[in-house]
C-alpha cells in the first residue's frame, strides 16, 4: 500500500469485521462512550457465515442446577480444555443480550404460554437488526472496505489501513483500540457464507507477534450438496445413504462415516425417513434454507437421490484463533482485542467444535466484552491516535517486495497449492504425522513465495493478502497438529499414530511467528480435581 491513504479517519475504536461479533463489538464500544468506525470486507448485515442462515444459542434461564449440568456436559465433551467460569459468563451474557435483541424488534417465536423462545436466531433478520442498531449507536460503517494491515507504534495498535472496493481507493483509520472480528478461515472451500473468511485477522495479529491457540482443533468438515455451498446439514439425520450403484451405506452420520464413504466413491442420500407429508412439511418449515439448492436443481430430496460432499470449514467451526488474555478479550498487544471466530474459543469449547450454538453465543458475548474493553482502553489514552507516530505493520502479500516478469506468481496459483494441502480428507481429516509433515513442507514453500505476488488493482490487493493469510493459517494449524501427539475427544484433532487421549497433554498449544513458527504450552486453569490428580499421577509415573 502507498504511504498516504486517500481517505483518512480518526476514531477511538476501530472494529474490523461486520459479522455478529463485529456488530456487537461496535455497538458495545459506542454505547460505552467511544467514537467507533467499523470496516467490513462485505456488507454489514449480509456477509459472513451467520447472515445467510440461522443459528441456535446457549440460552438457558438463570437456573443454577440446569446451568451447572450444561457446563459439566460441555467440559466433558471438550476434553476438559475449557473453563467453567467462561462458560457461565457466556450463559449470563447471552441471556442479557437476547433481552436486548427482543427490545430492538427481533420477532422471537413464542410458546403456548406466550414465553419468547430465545434459543434461536434467523440470520437475515438478526443481522438486519444489528446493522440498524449499530448505525443508530453512531458507528460509522465502511462497507466493501477490507482491512489489509494494522498500524502500530511502541504503545501498541493504533488503527489500520485497507481498501474500498467500490471507490477503488485506499483508506486509513487511526484509533487507539482495534477489535479484530474478521471471522475464521475456511480456505475458499465454498461453504455457505464462508468465502469471505480467509484468516485475515490471524495474519494481522500474527505480524505483531500475537499467539494463536487451539489451531490444531481445526479438522472440521460439513456435509453439503456436491453441486452447492449449503453446509446447513442438520436435516440429513432423516436420510439414508447410498453408493453409486444404489447400495445402502450403513453407518449413520456419526464419527468418520461420511468421510470414509467418500474415499471409496460418490455418496448419495435420500431423506426417505421423513415418510409422511406431515413430516416433510414440518422439516421444510423448520429449516427452509436447507432445501434451497435442491429445489433449484429440481430434486425432491424425499424421493430422489442427491450427491453429497464434505466442505472444509477450518476455524469457522473449529476452535482455534487469536489467543485472548483478559476477560475483556484483550491480547498481549496493547490496544488489540479479538472477538468471534477470529478469537480462540477454547475457553468455552475445549477440543470440541464450537459450531452452531457455542460459536454464535461466543460471537455475541466476546463482541460485547471486546467492544467495552476497547472503549475503556481507547478513552484512557492521553492523546489522540491522529498524532501518534504510527507505522504500517503488514509485511506479507502486499506487493511491496514483489518481483515482476517471470518471477511473479499469480495469487490463484498459490491458492490452489494451499487448498491442495488443506482441503483433501486424506491429509487433513485422516491426519498422520507423515502426511502433515509433507503438507507443511509444501506450505512452507508457498509461504516463501507469498511476496512474489504482484497485485495490480484493489481486487488483486485483497486476494494477495488473503492468500498470505491462508498460507499462514495452514502452517499454524499443521504445526500445532504435529505438536499434539494424541487424539482428542470432540473429533477436531487426531493423529493415526496416536489413537488415544494422553492425560499428560492436558494443556493448550500456543503458536506464533511467521518465518519460524514457535510452539508453547499453556496450562488450563480450573481442571476438575479428579483430572488434576490423574494428570499428576501419569506425570509422576
Amino acid at each position: 500500500m502507498s504511504d498516504s491513504a486517500e481517505r483518512q479517519l480518526t476514531a477511538d475504536v476501530l472494529v474490523i469485521g461486520g459479522g455478529p461479533a463485529g456488530a456487537w463489538a461496535a455497538w458495545s464500544a459506542a454505547t460505552n462512550g467511544a467514537k467507533v468506525v467499523l470496516v467490513d470486507k462485505g456488507y454489514l448485515g449480509s456477509s459472513g457465515a451467520t447472515a445467510p442462515g440461522g443459528t441456535n444459542l446457549l440460552y438457558l434461564p438463570p437456573d443454577k442446577e440446569m446451568r451447572e449440568q450444561a457446563v459439566a456436559s460441555r467440559m466433558k465433551q471438550g476434553g476438559y480444555l475449557a473453563e467453567p467460569a467462561w462458560i457461565h459468563r457466556v450463559l449470563d451474557q447471552v441471556y442479557t443480550n437476547m433481552e436486548l435483541i427482543e427490545k430492538w424488534g427481533y420477532p422471537f417465536v413464542r410458546d403456548e404460554n406466550g414465553t419468547p423462545m430465545r434459543d434461536h436466531l434467523h440470520g437475515p433478520e438478526y443481522m438486519a437488526i444489528m446493522r440498524k442498531v449499530v448505525k443508530r449507536a453512531g458507528v460509522k460503517v465502511l462497507d466493501q472496505s477490507p482491512a489489509l494491515e494494522l498500524l502500530v507504534d511502541e504503545f501498541g495498535v493504533g488503527g489500520a489501513r485497507g481498501v474500498s472496493r467500490q471507490e477503488d481507493q485506499t483508506w486509513e483509520v487511526r484509533a487507539n483500540a482495534v477489535v479484530i472480528a474478521t471471522g475464521g478461515c475456511a480456505f475458499l472451500s465454498n461453504g455457505l457464507g464462508c468465502n469471505v473468511l480467509t484468516g485475515d485477522g490471524y495474519l494481522m495479529a500474527g505480524e505483531l507477534g500475537v499467539e494463536l491457540s487451539g489451531m490444531e482443533f481445526t479438522r472440521k468438515y460439513a456435509p453439503s450438496p456436491a453441486f452447492g455451498s449449503n453446509t446447513r446439514s442438520r436435516l440429513l439425520g432423516w436420510a439414508t445413504y447410498y453408493d453409486s450403484d444404489g447400495n445402502e451405506i450403513v453407518g449413520g452420520r456419526q464419527g468418520d462415516f461420511l468421510a470414509e464413504a467418500l474415499l471409496k466413491g460418490p455418496v448419495y442420500a435420500i431423506m426417505n425417513k421423513a415418510d409422511t407429508p406431515e413430516k416433510q412439511a414440518f422439516l421444510r418449515k423448520s429449516h427452509a434454507i436447507f432445501f434451497l439448492p435442491y429445489d433449484r436443481a429440481g430434486i425432491d430430496v424425499f424421493t430422489e437421490p442427491f450427491p453429497l460432499t464434505l466442505r472444509y470449514e477450518g476455524t469457522v467451526r473449529g476452535t482455534g484463533g487469536i489467543r485472548i488474555v483478559g476477560d475483556d478479550c484483550s491480547t498481549t498487544v496493547g490496544g488489540l482485542f479479538a472477538a468471534g471466530d477470529a478469537a480462540t474459543r477454547e475457553r468455552i469449547t475445549g477440543s470440541a467444535s464450537g459450531g452452531g450454538a457455542f460459536n454464535a453465543s461466543w460471537a455475541i458475548c466476546s463482541g460485547t466484552w471486546a467492544g467495552k474493553g476497547a472503549a475503556a482502553h481507547a478513552l484512557s489514552h492521553s492523546q489522540s491516535a491522529a498524532v501518534r507516530d504510527l507505522k504500517p505493520a503488514g509485511r506479507y502479500g502486499l506487493g511491496a517486495a514483489a518481483t515482476s516478469g517471470e518471477n511473479a506468481v499469480p495469487s490463484q496459483e498459490l491458492i490452489k497449492e494451499i487448498q491442495d494441502q488443506v482441503l483433501p480428507l486424506t491429509i487433513n481429516y485422516f491426519r498422520t504425522e507423515r502426511g502433515l509433515k509433507q503438507a507443511l513442507h509444501r506450505l512452507d514453500d508457498v509461504w516463501n513465495r507469498v511476496n512474489s505476488q504482484t497485485p495490480q488493482n484493489v481486487r488483486e490487493q485483497v486476494r494477495a493478502r488473503e492468500t498470505a493469510a491462508m498460507a499462514a493459517t495452514a502452517r499454524w494449524m499443521y504445526t500445532a497438529a504435529l505438536s499434539r501427539k494424541e487424539t482428542r475427544s470432540g473429533g477436531l484433532h487426531g493423529l493415526v499414530e496416536y489413537p488415544g487421549q494422553d492425560e499428560t497433554q492436558q494443556h493448550r498449544l500456543l503458536v506464533s511467528g511467521l518465518e519460524e513458527i514457535r510452539v508453547q504450552t499453556e496450562q488450563v486453569p480450573e481442571l476438575p480435581a479428579a483430572l488434576t490428580a490423574a494428570v499428576e499421577g501419569v506425570q509422576a509415573g
